[in-house]
């Protein structure tokens, strides 16, 4: 009987696995669809699946979110911004390294916090941070020919992944996150059919028609897999499964596209992992810590009792 952390872990494991093979099947379809199209036909397929399977856990409702609704404008601006530069990139450059690059999204995330929201990141952190984005370095290597441009569209997409976590943390938590996930999958299909307006239609051959439909259904297993993952386990030993997903890269990268990334590459990835998994171990240790002081406020100062309160007068 595996315990509720192990399950988690399994559940990340699985659910990143299904991510990748999300981008391995979206790689292959820019053999034959150009980029709006392609997002645009996962979108419909993907919006349907989400307003059935939101519609069936009744979470088509918006609660109360006092003047907060703009935040999920916001997170649709980022995600679509997300969408496209990493496509971009995914459909120019090996799986693999895109995957790396896109590693970095935890330590960009903690850097943004402590700039942008005030959270507290101690100079073992800041250290972690400034390490991982060495590894960064390492996978782009900026030459006398400067950065490759598919490369920066990578560094985008982190940009945006950034903002868009960022936002969902100031989110309500009553805001149902299927509801957020369809939002998010309506507002990336009404722009990618702005984007496909500039593009030649092209008949989806057969084969483009599978792998979108695969598509549809791992980044939706993907979607869900993680979410049980976060519920079932502890944050802080399920959220460091999220980098098996550079292992599935790795291998679905090799057998689909013959793609292997150089030693310089891996090390950049090394440090990138290594140095996101201490950070996520250092801001849940934070987090028992603040736990421990509020429940040590608590014991110092218990509320009065109903049946005592109004009766020192």
């Amino acid at each position: 009987m595996l315990s509720d952390n192990a399950r988690g872990a399994l559940f990340m494991t699985v659910g990143m696995a299904a991510f990748v093979l999300n981008d391995t099947l979206m790689k292959l379809v820019s053999a034959d669809l150009p980029l709006f199209q392609a997002i645009f036909l996962r979108g419909v397929l993907t919006t349907l699946a989400f307003a059935t399977i939101a519609w069936w856990m009744g979470a088509l409702r918006l609660p109360e979110m006092n003047g907060d609704r703009w935040l999920i404008a916001v997170r649709v601006v980022a995600e679509c911004g997300a969408t496209f530069f990493f496509l971009t990139a995914l459909f120019n450059m090996p799986l693999a390294t895109l995957t790396a690059i896109l590693q970095a999204a935890p330590l960009t995330i903690a850097l943004a916090g402590a700039v942008f929201l005030r959270e507290p990141v101690g100079w073992r952190r800041f250290l972690a941070i400034a390490v991982g984005f060495l590894g960064v370095l390492l996978i782009v290597r900026p030459g006398p020919d400067g950065i490759d441009v598919y490369a920066l569209y990578a560094l985008a997409a982190v940009g945006f992944v950034t903002l868009r976590d960022l936002v969902t943390r100031r989110m309500p938590p009553a805001v149902p996150s299927m509801l957020l996930a369809l939002a998010t999958a309506g507002g990336v299909t009404v722009f990618a059919a702005l984007g496909a307006l500039s593009e030649d239609w092209v008949r989806p051959a057969a084969s483009s028609w599978t792998y979108l439909g695969g598509a549809v259904v791992f980044i939706i297993a993907g979607y869900l897999l993680s979410i049980v993952a976060m519920r079932v386990g502890e944050l802080g030993v399920v959220s460091p499964f999220r980098y098996t997903g550079l292992v599935w890269a790795l291998i679905l990268g090799l057998l689909v596209f013959g793609d292997w990334p150089d030693n310089l590459t891996k090390l950049g990835a090394a440090l990138i992992v290594g140095t996101g998994i201490f950070t996520l171990y250092r801001e849940q240790r934070l987090a028992r810590q603040l736990a421990r002081a509020r429940a040590g406020r608590a014991v110092d100062n218990p509320p009065e009792s109903p049946y005592t309160a109004g009766t020192r007068g």
